[in-house]
């Protein structure tokens, strides 16, 4: 393992919009936790850039010179391998890959080229039965991230991780498991010992991201007390990845693929900016953000960080 390691938190359709609270429920949750983090402030444009003895906060432009509005696929092919993909394709698009985003993303992307330089990666979400049935019969596909683990050979984690707290569950504390899926046997957290079992796996491993998608589904629904209650639970994951963090060794990444949950007056993505979120110390926060300020900087910057 390297001096270093890097846990990504990838939030999906955050964008960082306007200090209103009718619409942005950034502008109105409770995130005592990221709000000290900030130094009061919260994940707004008028915030970024900031930067403080523990957090960096960026604004990282997700459109990348490409007309239309960014979408999960386009965006999260990006975020994993560097290249502006879009522009590459002359569209943006999603959800899932289409057959030309799959193969740009199993060619080269951050999880590969890491095994490559000799370095541990993870993917620390745990998935249920019924999504391996889903992708073994094909009536699912895979969302960019999933793919590009498993064509880095990366094992999708189950339940038995989850039971063993070797992975987390997509809403963090695995209550769905049991609400939604029936699967009373499941183990439950608390949203602060889900943070602290994200920051255990981190330190363990050169790499490591979690992937929390519901942020985007709530901004598609457009209903404010889901939204400012995913982001509070957000919230106290953070305390408990913090509680647990190497500031010295450690940088966590917090950023997202394209704009959608912090304006609920649309169902549809934003053009909004997204926040990169970087805490650690401030040396390892500076020498991974120079020159950082879109999506394509991403998997450079963590390649950098973990193998320079």
């Amino acid at each position: 393992m390297t001096s270093v390691y890097c846990l990504f938190v990838f939030l999906d359709g955050v964008g960082l919009g306007l200090d209103d609270p009718q619409n942005n429920p950034l502008a109105k949750a409770d995130m005592p936790v990221l709000q000290a983090l900030l130094d009061g402030r919260r994940l707004l444009q008028n915030n970024a850039p900031y930067e403080n003895g523990r957090a960096t906060l960026l604004a990282l432009d997700a459109g990348l010179g490409v007309t239309g509005l960014p979408q999960s696929a386009t965006g999260q092919a990006v975020l994993l391998t560097g290249e502006n993909i879009p522009a590459r394709l002359g569209y943006h698009y999603g959800p899932k890959p289409n057959p030309q985003i799959a193969a740009l993303l199993q060619n080269g992307n951050l999880f590969n080229r890491l095994k490559s330089a000799g370095r541990q990666v993870d993917f620390l979400n745990a998935y249920p039965p019924r999504y391996f049935d889903g992708i073994e019969s094909g009536r699912r596909l895979y969302s960019a991230i999933p793919l590009a683990a498993v064509s880095a050979g990366v094992m999708l984690k189950t339940g038995q991780e989850l039971l063993e707290g070797q992975a987390v569950s997509a809403d963090f504390t695995g209550q769905g498991w049991r609400d939604f899926l029936g699967m009373t046997d499941s183990p439950v957290l608390t949203p602060h010992d889900a943070g602290r079992t994200l920051a255990q796996l981190a330190s363990e491993r050169d790499f490591s991201l979690f992937e929390y998608w519901l942020s985007d589904y709530a901004g598609h629904r457009q209903e404010m007390p889901e939204a400012v209650a995913i982001l509070e639970t957000f919230d106290s994951v953070l305390g408990g990845v913090l509680e647990g963090w190497d500031d010295s060794r450690g940088l966590l990444l917090i950023t997202s693929d394209h704009g959608n949950l912090e304006d609920l007056g649309t169902r549809r993505h934003t053009a909004n900016p997204v926040p990169g979120l970087l805490v650690g110390a401030r040396q390892l926060r500076r020498k991974f953000s120079q020159g950082l300020h879109d999506l394509t900087g991403i998997a450079p910057a963590i390649y950098r960080f973990l193998t320079g």
